[in-house]
């Protein structure tokens, strides 16, 4: 039977529909006239562009390009309205301010809605000063940091909605934390083909995260299924509705990991109302600052040959290569070509000297300046030296001669015999391989874009006003000085070290720090992605004492040996065409290895059950039966995931235990762990 309550709410979402309706058309209108105000600014300046002067066709184009601005930000108007209709609010709270007996009930949505008949706001922005009071209190006493300062009082009410279509499915309403019902309604649904916004399940410590306006740096360390990338993209929407006049969308940077997971947070932002932000995976930002010049194996190549090989030599130079000690050497290393490596001698033009003395002082007068820009000021202090103390004009060839002259007075000419050179100062040649096609691994790809800071410089990435780095802990101290030095704005650092998919070179939120001495570093620990079942058994793979769980219950993981291969290919088959007949959107399928992957995709296309491969050239995620390994996996979830040949021969090194821990924490449902006759020893649960 429906109340009294829910009757009066779903009467005031009709009233509050009509409203929203009616400016629509309003602002439709407004588009249309707009449309046909630029149409015929547009038809004047063609029929009379022989009759205007320059000035005029000015005057009227610039009248054009500000009716297209204002057209645009009405549009806008417009596509958020539409949004509201659908969903309007989820939130309400009745706050009575100190002093006032007023009860006065604010909704909250996604966007806000001001009833301009009445000049009254009907729907607070969820980022409003005023709204955060409903993620962080409460029924009884609580405040509020408005733009004209501390505003106190006392919530009186609170109630939350779910609003799909334009229609109230459920309300609640309690005095204590209701988030938790909403949260367990949330959490118990369906995967969706892209990452979903929570603004109506945010709880207080991530609203403080997401808040958080004074942090240069804010490393956030988060357990997996905590949420993290979702609080840093509304982080990020937040930022860009408080600081509206300075920051747009196009001023963020995030690099991700990948395509596909840029693809999986891509609607988070524009669900918000914010465009979509530029990413670039760090590989690519890896080739820009060399230029393109330089072959390199990539992250995805490192780990599966560290899969699929066990190379002592291949993990000891990662590791080697990973630390702050060697970061220490590069920096000790800089700082010594500096002093041992510009020999200068006497030089001359024609028969004027210059002396040796001369050079090595101008070298030594430019010490901010990359090496290859102080050989060529040199080259021109040489020039000008000798027009003002020898009255000579240097001819165009000689010109060219002192340039070279200059760049032979420095041991090396190039940055990759400077590279090389690095670990023969450092005693340990043997660190330095390269892999087919002189190409250069992974591991030295960001050694030697820092060397190239000091040797040639880098460009400029200044127009950048903040940056979001995703996976943190698959970054190493050196990318991290890199990082430090493009980019010298705010800066949102996540990620979760339990989930590194190489340990020879991850870095912890504590090691980030000593890269960015004037940071903050905050946990997220409760999980809310997997069920508590599935959560335990992850636990018992790879132990958190820091996680907390959320108490959804369902299915116990299944841990299923067979005979052999064709019995364990036969069940995988079974319980993908279950998940096709099924109400869940995403399984996941997810190996250890690519090869590994690409032979269950060949076997399970060939039983006619439609599935999708992800590899490292894809770029996008698709709901269905996704085949790929944890490393690809990382940052997406699925309602059921499959673990095959769980063996103890396939997940044996602690780099496998990894691998096992992010495949299994990707279940949100449902977790199924197959192996013929032995199961892994990582799984300590039957």
């Amino acid at each position: 039977m429906i109340s009294k309550l829910e009757i009066e709410e779903k009467e005031y979402l009709e009233e509050v529909k009509v409203k929203l309706k009616n400016a629509l058309e309003q602002i439709n209108d407004k588009v249309r006239r707009y449309a046909q105000e630029i149409q015929e600014q547009k038809n004047y300046l063609w029929e009379n562009k022989t009759g205007m002067d320059h000035v005029e066709k000015i005057s009227v184009r610039q009248s054009v390009d500000q009716s297209v601005l204002t057209g645009e930000a009405v549009l806008d108007k417009s596509k958020r309205t539409q949004k509201l209709l659908t969903s309007p609010y989820f939130g309400r709270f009745d706050f009575i301010q100190d002093g006032q007996v007023q009860q006065l009930p604010i909704y909250i949505g996604i966007h806000a809605f001001f009833d301009e008949e009445n000049n009254v706001s009907l729907i607070h922005d969820w980022r409003a000063p005023i709204s955060t009071m409903f993620y962080d209190y409460e029924t009884g006493p609580a405040q509020y940091e408005s733009p004209g300062g501390k505003v106190s009082g006392e919530i009186v009410l609170k109630r939350q909605y779910r609003i799909r279509k334009g229609e109230m499915e459920f309300m609640l309403e309690s005095s204590i934390n209701i988030h938790d019902d909403i949260l367990q309604k949330e959490l118990s649904c369906a995967s969706d083909d892209r990452m979903k916004n929570i603004v109506a399940t945010i709880q207080r410590d991530q609203n403080t995260i997401i808040r958080n306006e004074n942090s240069h740096v804010l490393i956030i360390q988060g357990v997996a299924g905590s949420g993290k990338t979702s609080i840093a993209l509304h982080r990020i929407a937040f930022l860009l509705y408080r600081f509206k006049e300075t920051i747009t969308s196009k001023d963020i940077l995030i690099i991700s990991p990948n395509k596909v997971f840029a693809d999986y947070i891509s609607n988070v932002l524009p669900e918000l109302g914010e465009e979509t932000m530029p990413e670039i995976g760090i590989e690519e930002l890896a080739h820009e600052l060399l230029d393109r010049e330089y072959k390199f194996q990539t992250f995805f190549e490192q780990v599966a040959l560290l899969l699929e090989k066990n190379d002592k030599a291949f993990k000891h130079r990662i590791e080697a290569k990973a630390s702050f000690q060697f970061l220490d050497k590069l920096k000790e290393y800089i700082a010594y070509i500096d002093d041992a490596y510009f020999v200068s001698t006497d030089l001359r033009v024609n028969g004027h000297l210059v002396p040796a003395w001369f050079m090595e002082e101008r070298f030594k007068a430019y010490p901010q300046m990359s090496i290859c820009n102080r050989l060529k000021k040199i080259a021109k202090d040489i020039e000008c030296n000798i027009q003002i103390y020898y009255n000579y004009d240097i001819t165009p060839k000689e010109r060219s001669e002192i340039k070279a002259f200059v760049k032979r007075m420095f041991k090396f000419t190039t940055l990759r015999s400077l590279y090389k050179d690095f670990y023969a100062w450092l005693g340990t040649p043997e660190l330095c391989k390269f892999v087919k096609s002189s190409a250069f691994e992974y591991s030295d790809v960001f050694p030697l874009i820092y060397l190239k800071m000091r040797w040639e410089g880098l460009k400029s990435y200044d127009h950048v006003k903040h940056l979001l780095v995703d996976e943190m802990q698959d970054y190493t101290a050196v990318q991290y000085a890199v990082i430090s030095y493009l980019f010298s704005c705010k800066k949102t650092i996540l990620g979760d070290a339990n989930q590194s998919v190489n340990p020879f070179s991850s870095s912890s939120s504590e090691e980030i720090q000593k890269v960015f001495l004037e940071s903050d570093c905050v946990k997220l620990c409760k999980s809310y992605r997997s069920t508590y079942e599935i959560t335990q058994f992850a636990q018992n793979i790879s132990p958190n004492a820091e996680l907390e769980v959320i108490e959804r219950r369902g299915e116990d993981p299944a841990v299923i040996c067979f005979e052999n291969k064709e019995k364990e290919f036969e069940e995988i088959i079974r319980l993908a065409k279950e998940f096709l007949d099924s109400d869940y959107h995403a399984m996941g399928i997810i190996c250890k290895t690519q090869k590994q992957a690409e032979q269950f995709y060949k076997h399970i296309k060939s039983k006619d059950c439609k599935a999708y491969l992800l590899t490292a050239q894809s770029e996008s995620f698709i709901q269905g039966i996704i085949i790929c390994t944890a490393h690809m996996a990382k940052g997406l979830e699925f309602d059921h995931v499959i673990v095959p040949e769980a063996t103890d021969d396939n997940y044996a090194t602690t780099m496998d235990k990894r691998m096992l821990y992010v495949a299994c924490t990707r279940a949100m449902h449902r977790l199924t762990v197959t192996s013929v006759k032995t199961v892994t020893r990582f799984i300590k649960y039957l």
